[in-house]
């Protein structure tokens, strides 16, 4: 399996789809596992596909070897005349974000973690938008250990990735079940401690936008030969 680990070497992709319904939602992932499977292009290392939980959307976690091994994927004449057209019908928006593994934070302590799905995780990506200048606070807050998140039921893992645009930090993490998520999600402010209750205020008050969705890990493959 995949494995997400700072400083790995590798650019990370997330490909991000929203569409209306189950049954669009059903093509997708059959397309993007056909494309997964029969992956070969210079310079890719592995993608794990994701589908939507709580609304119908996909995410693809891409792992490059360089920035310019990806111009050359999205450059390519079939991907721009085929599947460009092919997933604009079935989605309501597509988003591709450049960025780079920053921190990983495990239950047990490790600072690398699997992606796959014999897993079987509750993955939740959280975006969170910033003003380019805010960028390196709002990593510093979320990156820190945080030795309560390890004792929180459910909990698995939390990886910090940062754009190279310079405009978002996201959070990918993992759980058990909805239900684990949920009860932390939704935990009121009093039952936080301090320093949780601190990073949360200053992290809202450096944003400019959030967004969040939960997934189930569906798919993945890597490129023969390549060890993360």
């Amino acid at each position: 399996m995949p494995i997400i680990e700072p400083e790995n070497g590798s650019l990370t992709v997330f490909n991000l789809f929203n569409t209306t319904d189950a049954e669009k939602q059903a093509t997708l992932l059959d397309a993007m596992r056909g494309i997964i499977a029969n992956a070969n292009y210079p310079g890719w290392r592995s993608s794990t596909l994701h589908a939507g939980v709580a609304k119908p959307c996909a995410a693809n976690y891409i792992q490059w070897r360089s920035i310019n091994d990806l111009k050359e994927r999205y450059e390519g004449e079939n991907f721009k005349h085929n599947t460009v057209p092919y997933f604009t019908e079935l989605t309501t928006s597509v988003h591709l974000l450049k960025t780079e593994v920053v921190s990983v934070q495990t239950k047990d302590g490790d600072s690398r973690t699997e992606i796959g799905p014999d897993r079987g995780d509750l993955t939740v990506i959280v975006l969170m938008g910033c003003d380019p200048k805010n960028q390196s606070e709002l990593v510093s807050l979320l990156e820190k250990p945080d030795d309560w998140m390890r004792q929180v039921p459910g909990y698995r893992s939390h990886s910090i990735l940062r754009s190279l645009e310079g405009d978002l930090v996201i959070n990918y993490a993992q759980w058990d079940d909805v239900a684990s998520y949920e009860a932390f999600h939704t935990m009121p402010e009093e039952e936080r401690p301090a320093h949780d209750r601190h990073m949360r205020a200053r992290g809202k008050s450096l944003l400019t936008s959030r967004e969040s969705n939960t997934y189930e890990t569906v798919f993945s493959q890597s490129a023969e030969g390549y060890a993360s």
